[in-house]
């Protein structure tokens, strides 16, 4: 299974690139920050979609997507958060979060900043954001691949 990860895409303009690949996967999940009911509808165009709500995200949203949710995949479960606090503290916020949750990986936003690495056997996985050219090293997005009981990450820079 291969599965597009997006966050925090703040109702402004998807990259091409990020759209093209999404239609190649089989499902989309999104870590929070759409910012308008709009963007929600532009992801379903491209596929079905699992998500959560973040920080920034309108009442509609808030109200239409958890704070927080397990998805499953086969055996395999998946932690999806948007995050909080302070971007440096992000991580140790997310990990908080899924503490009592046996979970084999995470996947969140927030910071906008692009993040890869397993820790203590739990893949953690922040796509960045494709559209922010601000605050985030680069517009980035994510792809999950799943088969034979794990789990891989890819973080794809925008071109």
């Amino acid at each position: 299974m291969k599965i597009g990860i997006v966050s925090d895409t703040h109702s402004l303009e998807l990259p091409p690139q990020m759209i093209q690949d999404f239609l190649k996967v089989d499902l989309i999940v999104h870590a929070g920050d759409f910012c308008s009911w709009e963007d929600v509808e532009k992801f379903r165009k491209i596929k079905d979609l699992q998500a959560v709500h973040g920080n920034m995200d309108d009442p509609n949203i808030r109200r239409s997507f958890p704070r927080k949710q397990i998805l499953k995949f086969g055996s395999l479960k998946v932690g999806l958060f948007h995050g909080d606090g302070p971007a440096a503290m992000v991580l140790e916020n997310v990990k908080a979060e899924f503490a009592k949750e046996k979970v084999d990986s995470i996947i969140f936003g927030h910071s906008h900043q692009p993040f890869n690495e397993t820790i203590e056997q739990v893949l953690f996985l922040n796509p960045g954001s494709p559209n922010d050219t601000i605050r985030a090293p680069y517009r980035s997005y994510g792809i999950l691949e799943i088969a034979d009981k794990k789990i891989v990450g890819k973080i794809v820079k925008v071109k």
